[in-house]
């Protein structure tokens, strides 16, 4: 009878603790992640807007009066937004810096909602031909336990699932798509401003690739020029945070323990990534918070060689991750799309499903319109784009936020316990690891059933710490708990102003600490110290 009274009390303290927890969580996800969208906020003077007051002596680039849409930018949302708007009919300019493949570490990662609007788009034939790998789930490691979460695809098609690709080229197949269209003209240029004429975006400034100096003019540019974008300060009131840097490797030949399945490993103090690019080759993404570098030791052991054999031959790179909430100047004239709108940390790959979502609800809004050159009529419009975004923008940007904290590792004893309770959580399978896969892969942009589980997750691990018996240090650690369930989706992302190059040092540093004694890795710690030498001096 004692006991059964413990277990009825530990209940009670949880649920009371739990219905706290959801209040304050329902509190920071209904209220809208971007609640200051549509506000008329001060537009403030930009070096990249000119006021125009002369045409005379200009020289325009051919055929511009035809255009429909200008779009700063051919990335990933740029250049499928070029061949929707294309195919709709629209005439398309597409200026964009660099033609050439591009190399980069993150967005090679679609998930199966993402892939769902490719098919949308028709743009699925472009993760052919590229040796795209497809993806069918995750597998989540800590402490040596380990977990297999697959993505819920038992009511779709066969060939939906998540793909994993170089992202050169994903896009580069989008490119040759896009032109391929007579509509669409696609040339390499570099915006330097936007033209402005009593508070409307005419069109755009640009350098050709041969340095002459060129104006392009439409009743709609589209600015979709990336994470680094020198536009955004006119058209929207960006506040950036960067908490952390990838540094990314490449191994060749490397069987990951779960075939066609991401690997995160719940490293101390930040996550790892694995996940295949090609049918030879994996992604490695270490995750480095400030200062600090995951220890190797926590990479499984089927990967361990091919990851040490990946440092010793080099080619290690690094990339800032960003987040930013959508917070937009209505312009007449001009509307910011992609990474350039909007970002959300990458370990959960959904940056590339919204914006492809995006494109979705803006070509679905663009397509009764035959005429886009009454710009404060379009305005107001538009408003509604940021309306419906919002189930799939907030749901992935909200649950990236919240897991890269919660899997952050921390000295913490309650940031600890959450940590432990979503695995825990994730761990239980069924509904408990299919609804929130389901979210992060963009399959239930639902942002209520987000709320659900995160209110599980908070009353799950009160539980653990209050049974059997909820003892006063318990039900002070389930308190701070939920304070931290508050913290962590309400505090801004620790700051990093800077990505220099002591991630990489720090990296080969740790590597070489932490490789066994023998023959071969000797020679491997030499090799590594010279390229240690050689990035000091860099």
């Amino acid at each position: 009878m004692k006991m059964a009274d413990h277990y009825l009390l530990g209940w009670i303290l949880a649920s009371v603790m739990g219905l706290f927890a959801f209040y304050y969580i329902v509190y920071l996800l209904v209220k809208p992640e971007e609640d200051n969208n549509r506000r008329s906020l001060p537009q403030p003077r930009s070096d990249f807007v000119k006021t125009m007051t002369a045409t005379n002596g200009e020289c325009r680039s051919d055929d511009d009066s035809d255009v429909d849409v200008i779009i700063v930018g051919a990335g990933v949302a740029g250049a499928a937004l070029a061949h929707t708007l294309g195919k709709d009919g629209r005439r398309v300019h597409v200026i964009e810096r660099d033609l050439t493949e591009p190399d980069r570490i993150v967005g090679e990662l679609l998930q199966p909602g993402g892939y769902l609007k490719l098919i949308e788009l028709g743009l699925e034939d472009c993760v052919e031909e590229i040796d795209a790998q497809r993806v069918f789930g995750y597998a989540l490691f800590k402490d040596g336990k380990h977990t297999q979460l697959a993505y819920p695809l038992e009511k779709f098609h066969s060939e939906v699932a998540g793909r994993s690709f170089h992202n050169g080229r994903f896009i580069q197949r989008m490119r040759e798509k896009a032109a391929s269209l007579p509509s669409v003209k696609l040339e390499q240029g570099t915006v330097t401003s936007l033209l402005e004429e009593k508070g409307t975006i005419k069109g755009v400034l640009y350098k050709t690739k041969t340095g002459e100096e060129l104006t392009a003019f439409a009743p709609l540019t589209i600015v979709c020029d990336g994470c680094f974008s020198n536009l955004r300060r006119s058209l929207c009131n960006p506040k950036v945070d960067v908490p952390s840097c990838f540094v990314g490797l490449v191994l060749e030949n490397c069987r990951l323990p779960y075939a066609n399945n991401g690997h995160v490993i719940l490293a101390d103090p930040s996550p790892i990534l694995f996940y295949p690019i090609s049918s030879t080759e994996v992604r490695s993404l270490v995750d480095v918070p400030g200062q600090k570098v995951p220890s190797v030791q926590v990479v499984p052991p089927e990967i361990y060689d091919s990851f040490v054999a990946a440092v010793d031959k080099g080619n290690i790179r690094t990339m800032p991750n960003r987040s930013m909430p959508a917070s937009p100047y209505p312009t007449p004239g001009a509307l910011l799309m992609g990474d350039a709108f909007n970002m959300r940390h990458p370990l959960t790959g959904g940056g590339m499903t919204v914006a492809l979502s995006d494109i979705v609800v803006l070509r679905d809004l663009l397509k009764p319109l035959r005429d886009l050159h009454d710009a404060p009529t379009l305005c107001r419009y538009l408003e509604s784009f940021y309306t419906l975004r919002k189930p799939v923008a907030s749901t992935i940007n909200t649950l990236a936020g919240a897991l890269y904290k919660v899997f952050c590792a921390s000295p913490d004893e309650a940031r600890k316990e959450m940590r432990q309770a979503c695995f825990d959580y994730l761990s239980l399978g069924g509904v408990f690891s299919t609804g929130p896969v389901s979210l992060l892969s963009g399959l239930n942009p639902r942002p209520l059933s987000l709320v659900l589980h995160f209110f599980a997750v908070a009353i799950y691990g009160v539980g653990r710490l209050l049974l059997p018996f909820p003892s006063p240090h318990r039900i002070w650690v389930g308190a701070r708990l939920i304070s931290v369930v508050h913290q962590e989706s309400s505090s801004p992302l620790l700051r990093r102003k800077e990505l220099d190059k002591c991630s990489s040092l720090q990296l080969f540093q740790h590597i070489i600490e932490h490789l066994p004694l023998n023959a071969i890795n000797l020679r491997r710690k030499s090799k590594i110290r010279e390229r240690l030498c050689i990035l000091k001096e860099l």
